[in-house]
């Protein structure tokens, strides 16, 4: 009940101000540490305590992996880190949706650049208190860049280091043209940047790329066609919407910028369906992103095809129990299907609707 409590208080705040201390309260590493058995997930060769990872956004410049990692999360992603350092966009720049559960964000990948996260997770590696879990990097391009693959090459270049995944973002709806790297050829030369920097480090990791909610149906086959063909490790489903659902109720729905939370739950968890049914079994991982915000709904994006899930507007809204609450939920579900572990769950409802619908009766039966 404590830190639902904290979670109040902290909505008092301006939305980016109470992000702000929500970071700097687990840099500091306080917050609810749950006691939660493991539940394995293997992927791309990475070892995962549970399928339960925060998304990248929230910590943007490495600033609070271990504090993160303590909630309950059996990953987290850092970023998004650019090469330079750059303000985003002008505030107000993000909006909380309280009667539709949700948020706007228009942040524009305001980042302390490549250098100091470097620094921060040197440090990092050097202590031991490190929290165990995985750590991911989410990289994009500069606003102002002329060349954005050269800033995947040499951001990927910088940071593969300290990472156990890099993610490519190519479909944050707030830098202009950057969405236009998911198509075709564009999506094939960032990938071979992603892969030159790794190469120019000398250290490999899996690549994972990040993908936008917004896509028809030939986008969808292009880039599962191309995920193939690069032999990429995962493909992560989704980032916000520009869409604005007419059930928005909220004084903010108009605000321009990238919608997440519960408005973002079915469609994302379409597009994820609709990936995982045009990829082979043994192909690139998948992760469920968008709405999560309760062990009900990460199971049925690990239902349509997830291996992995994230979350992060949740963890804005209902505060920093709910990954604990999120894991237990999804490790009793998994139990009343009478599934052994998440590999075998995993893509046995392939229509999104039916997993939608079967997991919530299931926790309401539970």
């Amino acid at each position: 009940m404590i830190w639902r409590a904290a979670a109040g208080l902290a909505r008092l705040l301006p939305p980016e101000a109470a992000h702000r201390a929500a970071v700097e309260t687990l840099r500091r590493r306080i917050g609810p540490s749950p006691d939660l058995d493991d539940m394995p997930v293997e992927v791309a060769g990475l070892s995962f305590h549970n399928p339960l990872g925060l998304a990248a956004g929230f910590d943007k410049d490495a600033a609070c992996p271990d504090g993160a990692l303590r909630l309950g999360f059996g990953h987290v992603e850092l970023g998004t880190i650019t090469p330079l350092a750059q303000p985003g966009n002008p505030r107000p720049r993000v909006f909380r949706l309280p009667q539709d559960r949700a948020v706007i964000n228009r942040y524009g990948f305001n980042s302390n650049g490549m250098e100091q996260a470097a620094a921060r997770l040197a440090a990092r590696r050097g202590t031991t208190s490190r929290h165990p879990g995985i750590v991911g990097i989410n990289v994009g391009a500069n606003k102002t860049s002329d060349m954005p693959t050269d800033d995947y090459r040499t951001a990927v270049a910088r940071l593969v280091p300290y990472a156990d995944y890099i993610t490519l973002n190519i479909s944050s709806p707030n830098t202009p043209g950057l969405r236009d790297l998911q198509a075709g050829d564009n999506l094939r030369r960032t990938i071979a940047a992603g892969r030159d920097g790794m190469a120019e480090a000398g250290f490999m990791c899996p690549l994972f790329v990040k993908i936008a909610p917004d896509l028809e149906d030939g986008d969808i086959d292009t880039i599962c066609a191309t995920a193939l063909d690069e032999g990429i490790d995962g493909l992560i489903a989704t980032n916000t919407t520009i869409a604005r659902p007419e059930t928005l109720r909220s004084p903010h729905a108009a605000e321009s910028g990238g919608l997440s939370g519960a408005p973002l739950f079915e469609r994302a968890t379409h597009v994820l369906a609709a990936i995982a049914r045009r990829l082979p079994a043994d192909g690139p991982a998948l992760v469920g992103v968008g709405g999560v915000a309760s062990g009900w709904q990460a199971y049925a994006k690990i239902l349509v095809g997830a291996s992995l899930v994230q979350l992060y507007s949740g963890l804005a809204l209902e505060g920093p129990d709910l990954p604990g609450r999120v894991v237990s939920e999804l490790a009793v579900l998994l139990k009343a299907d009478g599934h052994e572990s998440i590999a075998v769950a995993r893509g046995s409802i392939p229509d999104a609707g039916e997993a939608i619908q079967h997991a919530l009766r299931l926790a309401q039966s539970a």
